[in-house]
């Protein structure tokens, strides 16, 4: 428990100082993120339906054409689970879960592309990531203690945790904001439609009430969000005409 007690220590000093501690690396979260990813596999019905399957796997490799490196050399998996939540998701291992419920909300191949690409962002922006440390770097400090106390914990408890942290909690108003500039960006440079975003979001908010599985982000709909969107749209929109001008036509059909 030597290591756990330094681990502590460290914490204590670099919190005193406003530093942060990066006790899980990004290449730890990924292999977590990718066992979590098969538990859900496992544990959820996958849909059968080739169509909706290629559809979205049209949108989501349209949009990830745009992102960029190291990102965008992960092995990016896409699934769709039948399941009539509205929700998706994107995991730091490169994976992306798609329910069939949000394809009932996200009307069209731009709607989508406005989720996936939102998604998507939060891998590149490294939002688990970020969440993780600050999350378990507070939790260390207390696990140092119980292991000076003689309580036990194990740096497999202590990676595992973390990443559940990074994959399961929703993303804070930061993160959220950030995803929704980066996504609409990747959309737009993708050849999706960016005003596709803001009727998105008002179907959301249409749809109401639907409640996502806990262990995923949520992805609340406000006046404030549209707001944002609507204020991104001519910077977005030189960026979709630049990706027609070059050829960037997607035709994902269901």
């Amino acid at each position: 428990m030597a290591w756990l007690y330094r681990i502590g220590l460290l914490v204590l000093v670099l919190a005193g100082s406003g530093c942060a501690v990066p006790i899980i690396s990004e290449r730890e979260l990924q292999v977590q993120s990718d066992a979590e990813f098969q538990k859900m596999r496992n544990q959820m019905v996958e849909s059968r339906d080739a169509r909706v399957r290629g559809y979205v796997q049209c949108v989501s490799d349209a949009i990830l054409a745009e992102v960029q490196q190291p990102y965008a050399s992960l092995n990016w998996e896409v699934v769709v689970f039948d399941d009539e939540a509205v929700n998706a998701f994107a995991l730091p291992g490169g994976q992306i879960g798609v329910f069939t419920g949000l394809l009932k909300v996200a009307e069209n191949q731009d709607q989508l592309a406005a989720v996936i690409g939102h998604e998507v962002a939060h891998v590149t922006e490294r939002h688990s990531y970020e969440q993780v440390n600050r999350q378990v770097t507070t939790q260390a400090g207390v696990y140092a203690g119980a292991a000076v106390l003689g309580g036990g914990q194990t740096t497999y408890d202590l990676l595992s945790m973390g990443a559940q942290i990074g994959i399961t909690l929703p993303y804070g108003r930061g993160a959220e904001s950030e995803a929704d500039v980066v996504g609409l960006r990747y959309m737009a440079e993708a050849g999706f439609d960016p005003r596709a975003s803001v009727q998105l979001w008002k179907n959301m908010d249409a749809k109401g009430g639907a409640s996502p599985p806990e262990f995923l982000s949520t992805h609340p709909s406000s006046g404030t969000r549209i707001s944002g969107l609507i204020a991104l749209l001519p910077e977005a929109l030189d960026g979709f005409n630049a990706a027609r001008a070059e050829g960037k036509r997607p035709d994902c059909r269901r």
